[in-house]
């Protein structure tokens, strides 16, 4: 890919129920928007803060970049990670030979667990009603 400054990635990237769509743009400092909210606010707590910034910490990077990220559904962790899921698929297209660290990091993968659904005669998607003889 051409190096052109004024060009930006986007990417998606998901987790359970929730859904990121994250546009990547290079600047002179490396900074995380989500749903036009500083993602630190947005989080509420470091350690899913520091989840969505990950892959920028994963390889030095070549320059910095300005990430605005608008998540749907899902609660404040799937989104978090759905938002780092994002970054690491917009960063594979952005920077040449990133796909590799990010792979072994597993960044890439898209984590598939989700609520499993209830089944008919049950009271939820395993639990049965209690059993008696009589």
């Amino acid at each position: 890919m051409p190096e052109n400054t004024n060009k930006y990635v986007t990417a998606v990237g998901r987790r359970k129920t929730a859904s990121a769509r994250v546009k990547l743009t290079p600047a002179a400092k490396t900074s995380v928007t989500v749903n036009g909210i500083d993602a630190k606010e947005y989080f509420n707590t470091a350690e899913r803060e520091s989840v969505t910034t990950d892959a920028f910490r994963v390889d030095e990077w070549k320059q910095n970049y300005e990430v605005q990220a608008r998540v749907t559904g899902g609660g404040k962790s799937a989104q978090a990670v759905a938002v780092r899921h994002a970054i690491s698929r917009a960063l594979t297209e952005a920077e040449e030979g990133s796909r590799p660290a990010l792979k072994a990091a597993g960044f890439l993968k898209r984590d598939p667990r989700a609520v499993e659904r209830k089944k008919p005669g049950l009271r939820k998607a395993r639990k049965a009603p209690q059993w008696s003889k009589r």
